[in-house]
């Protein structure tokens, strides 16, 4: 069963059942699996955020850029870092804009109070200036508190929460908990349409209970090969079927390898992009040891998959046939 038959937020129709996200995706070149498209579509329904972990390059970012193009939401993203504070994850104040507006107050405050009979009433006149001073004309939206404004609905992507310290963690709570954010000096402001929240994580440390608490769960792993033929197809339409076999195969067989930075997707679709620019139409071990920069990273990785060209080319070729 694909919907759940009482859901409080029924959404978009791209978000209406597991198999409409699954469409979705695909509408867009994002080859989703049936975990990936039930994670997405519990994360819409239940209001939940998504934590989506995996090794880097197996498609988490490209999940929410596919799922906001899918649904044709604005993809607001916040790459997360060490010291990573709410100024810039939630909002700060125009601090130019308000410059200005004491520059033209001190220059108007004789007309303000000018009618004003007494010194009590002309600090009231000027108590509503300063209210003014810390008003929403003031206040410069970061992602967090973008997303919640968003009225027609957005993709919010936290990508690489890991990056961050342990008390961004805590400032994330409230936003992931009730989709609001409170600005002492105005207030709580609540979401207008709650967000749909993917979080992305490599691991590079371990993330607290409270965060993972308030998340569903999703791992990526690297795809299978007939997930990545796919993959490879709807971006490189171009490449042809045997070719497209032979490198998918020489990738899962890469993947094998003990090296410090395996192939992503994305470099498996940048490598049949090299082999149709460079008129390939088969593997051979020359052409691969020429273009094995385009997949690995490391020079001791390449040098160690450039000794076993040869052979990883023919098993590669093999497996195809």
């Amino acid at each position: 069963m694909t919907a759940l038959p009482h859901s409080p937020c029924l959404g978009p129709p791209g978000l209406a059942s597991i198999d409409a996200v699954t469409d979705g995706l695909a509408g867009v070149g994002y080859i989703s699996t049936r975990p990936i498209s039930t994670a997405v579509y519990l994360a819409h329904h239940l209001r939940k955020p998504v934590l989506i972990e995996g090794p880097a390059g197996v498609g988490k970012t490209d999940l929410a850029r596919s799922m906001a193009r899918a649904l044709g939401y604005p993809l607001l993203r916040m790459q997360c870092y060490e010291g990573l504070d709410e100024s810039k994850a939630l909002y700060e104040w125009k601090y130019g804009k308000q410059l200005l507006y004491t520059q033209i107050l001190k220059e108007k405050i004789h007309d303000l109070v000018a009618d004003a009979d007494g010194l009590d009433a002309s600090f009231a006149k000027l108590g509503d200036f300063q209210d003014l001073f810390f008003s929403r004309d003031f206040l410069e939206p970061r992602p967090l508190l973008k997303a919640m404004e968003q009225t027609g609905g957005s993709v919010l992507l936290i990508d690489e929460v890991d990056k961050s310290d342990e008390e961004f963690e805590a400032l994330l709570l409230e936003v992931l908990s009730d989709y609001q954010v409170t600005v002492p000096e105005i207030g709580t402001i609540e979401a207008k349409v709650p967000p749909l929240v993917m979080l992305t994580s490599n691991a590079t440390r371990e993330l607290g209970d409270a965060l993972k608490r308030r998340c569903l769960h999703l791992h990526i792993d690297f795809p299978d090969a007939e997930r990545e033929r796919r993959i490879v197809r709807a971006r490189v339409p171009e490449v042809s079927d045997a070719l497209l076999t032979q490198l998918v195969a020489f990738i899962q067989l890469v993947r094998g390898e003990n090296l410090r930075k395996l192939p992503s997707i994305s470099e498996t679709i940048d490598w049949a992009r090299t082999l149709v620019l460079l008129h390939a139409e088969a593997l051979e071990p020359t052409m691969v040891r020429d273009t094995l920069n385009v997949i690995l990273k490391r020079q001791n990785d390449i040098a160690a998959i450039a000794a076993k060209a040869d052979p990883l080319t023919q098993a590669a070729i093999a497996e195809a046939a």
